[in-house]
């Protein structure tokens, strides 16, 4: 069953749960593992909530538990979105030249501008986190952009964003989803960010805000790495879903 192998394949890419690998992957099982990445990471988000509500009700310090939170979502995921947000600082950074700067990345090994990197966008999150633990749906909230965060791989998938090179994971999914999917998954994520923010009381402008500053940033780094590199690889992906929990996260608090 396609649904089935599309979920077994979002679930063993995007956390750290064990699921028995699809028999063969191909380029319609990997636009729909993508599209299902939001849903795939409900356990993780859950997991982050969970944390979130619990420190506070134990009176725990707020930012030791915002840390937590993060390293539990980073354990959830093998921390393979934070490799990819390091990797693509360093090849980023490293040369003007395409095939110079798409080595580094290949190669992994964490630089200066990924270890800012990771500082960075840890310190927005953990701190955005901590903000969030004063409303009393904080938790609710951050669960909510955590699986929001992970719709952003689909406008790096989607058809007209090329890839890089011919090689690697992201050779997987690159140009697997019409435009029209993406489109329609960020209509209903928009249309339910705001309802969200409506059902708590908040303008409902809020939930628009916070869907736009995703697509800004996600927008915004995908341009860069076509720019530079080429084309899309699979640690910008990660990098994306990283970049825009921070600004999602920023925005909410």
């Amino acid at each position: 069953m396609d649904l089935l192998n599309a979920w077994r394949l979002s679930v063993g890419t995007f956390t750290a749960i064990p699921v028995a690998p699809p028999r063969e992957v191909t380029p319609r099982l990997s636009g729909a593992a993508v599209a299902l990445a939001p849903l795939a990471v409900v356990p993780l988000a859950a997991t982050a909530a969970l944390v979130l509500w619990l420190g506070r009700e134990l009176g725990l310090a707020p930012i030791a538990i915002a840390a937590t939170a993060v390293a539990a979502l980073a354990l959830g995921s093998r921390a393979f979105h934070l490799d990819g947000l390091s990797d693509t600082a360093d090849g980023l950074t490293s040369s003007y030249d395409p095939a110079r700067a798409l080595e580094v990345i290949k190669v992994g090994n964490a630089g200066p501008a990924g270890a800012a990197a990771l500082v960075l966008v840890l310190g927005i999150q953990i701190g955005a986190l901590t903000t969030l633990l004063d409303e009393a749906w904080g938790p609710v909230i951050a669960a909510a952009l955590i699986c929001t965060s992970r719709a952003v791989a689909a406008l790096g998938c989607t058809r007209g964003v090329r890839g890089a090179r011919k090689d690697g994971l992201g050779v997987t999914y690159t140009e697997t989803i019409h435009p029209v999917v993406t489109t329609a998954i960020w209509v209903a994520i928009t249309a339910a960010l705001c309802l969200g923010a409506w059902a708590l009381d908040l303008p409902w402008w809020h939930g628009l805000l916070t869907a736009a500053a995703a697509l800004v940033a996600t927008a915004w780094l995908l341009r860069r790495a076509v720019r530079r590199l080429g084309g899309v690889v699979g640690d910008v992906f990660g990098a994306t879903v990283e970049v825009s929990l921070a600004v999602m996260l920023l925005s909410a608090s």
